[in-house]
């Protein structure tokens, strides 16, 4: 990305993401959800993938480029393909967690954040894009006020595959392509896929908020 018209702050910013990175894996980790003498193959792969988006997350304020967009859906497709293998290899190694799972699940928080700031600033949709990323934050948000809010919920296939659907859907639209008003309705229709999505696990929540978590 070196040869892309960066500005100087780039490298600022992506080392200000990843020291945020760095602080919250450094606070989360402990014994009780790393349960392990080593850090673990799987997390080094996150680790990359955190890598990555963050260097997708300091294109934002960078020059509204057809090349740098280009650059940051094509990070943003490599991180997506590294998704699951850090999963396999906890598998593998014996070494699942619940810090690594929580760990992946927050970098794909994160890319899903960068590009919906990206999709608004390159004009592929209205602000209203930015909710995309917003919803888990405000989820979190939601916890630190409502207790039964941080309830764990079930495994679900349907939230690994609605990430997925929402990533792919950002991705598509940062591209240089790909134009209103069909960057507009993909963003629109992947918004409210994932707005379902959550309005499904928050109503379970609220229907479980009285049981004790065993």
């Amino acid at each position: 990305m070196l040869a892309l018209p960066l500005t100087a702050l780039f490298l600022l910013k992506v080392s200000a993401c990843l020291a945020v990175i760095a602080g919250i894996v450094f606070l989360r980790i402990s014994k009780a959800n790393h349960p392990h003498a080593a850090f673990g193959a799987a997390n080094y792969v996150t680790a990359v993938r955190a890598l990555l988006v963050a260097l997708i997350a300091g294109v934002i304020g960078e020059p509204r480029t057809p090349g740098l967009a280009a650059a940051a859906a094509t990070l943003a497709i490599v991180v997506t393909m590294m998704d699951g293998v850090d999963g396999w290899l906890a598998r593998r190694s014996g070494m699942s967690s619940a810090f690594g799972a929580r760990f992946d699940m927050e970098v794909d928080a994160l890319l899903i954040m960068a590009l919906s700031v990206l999709a608004w600033t390159y004009d592929k949709a209205g602000a209203w894009v930015i909710a995309s990323g917003l919803l888990r934050y405000l989820f979190v948000v939601a916890g630190w006020i409502w207790p039964w809010m941080e309830r764990p919920l079930r495994p679900s296939r349907r939230r690994q595959t609605v990430c997925v659907i929402q990533i792919v859907g950002l991705i598509a639209i940062v591209l240089p392509m790909v134009t209103r008003p069909i960057s507009a309705g993909v963003a629109a229709a992947a918004l409210a896929v994932l707005a379902g999505s959550f309005f499904v696990d928050t109503w379970w929540l609220v229907l479980h908020r009285r049981e004790q978590v065993a």
